[in-house]
């Protein structure tokens, strides 16, 4: 496959992938402040009980907390991998594509660790449909970031200034 009918493909997933990550940070966004709001609050003279987990969120089950952290990271990281990719789609030579790999993968890595979270957030039950939608996206997301990561290595490994064409 040429260099530029990569092109295309690479500019769908970029936006694609943009809107989604963008989206998944706006809703953990929502349920970090939801938690702020309405978070455990202890007097000084309570004890916590037993099984209070470290990170306490009044919506969702025992996993929300550290999905919506890891959401939350993933989501800006994945949007900051998007615009690098953008930066590549505008100039598309090889120099430009060695960052916007490296950040994808980096993306990547930290969605399957929320897209993990996720799948243990849905195991365990009990949320409400912004979380539900939230880990739908991350599925989505592991699936067409990883689309994204092998077309911009398709890319670089079929690109002249690579030694091959």
């Amino acid at each position: 496959m040429a260099i530029e009918q990569l092109k295309p493909i690479v500019s769908l997933l970029v936006f694609l992938n943009f809107c989604m990550y963008v989206i998944v940070a706006a809703i953990g966004g929502w349920a970090i402040n939801i938690a702020i709001d309405r978070g455990f609050i202890i007097g000084p003279e309570l004890g916590l009980p037993a099984h209070f987990p470290p990170i306490f969120f009044p919506i969702g089950n025992a996993a929300t907390g550290f999905f919506v952290m890891f959401a939350l990271i993933a989501g800006v990281v994945g949007a900051a991998s998007a615009i690098a990719g953008s930066n590549h789609i505008r100039f598309w030579t090889y120099d430009s594509l060695q960052p916007a790999a490296s950040s994808g993968i980096i993306a990547w890595a930290l969605t399957l660790i929320a897209m993990g979270l996720a799948c243990k957030e849905i195991n365990l039950e009990g949320r409400n449909t912004r979380l539900k939608t939230m880990e739908a996206f991350w599925i989505i997301l592991s699936a067409t970031q990883l689309v994204y990561v092998l077309a911009v290595r398709g890319a670089s490994s079929a690109h002249p200034a690579n030694g091959r064409t």
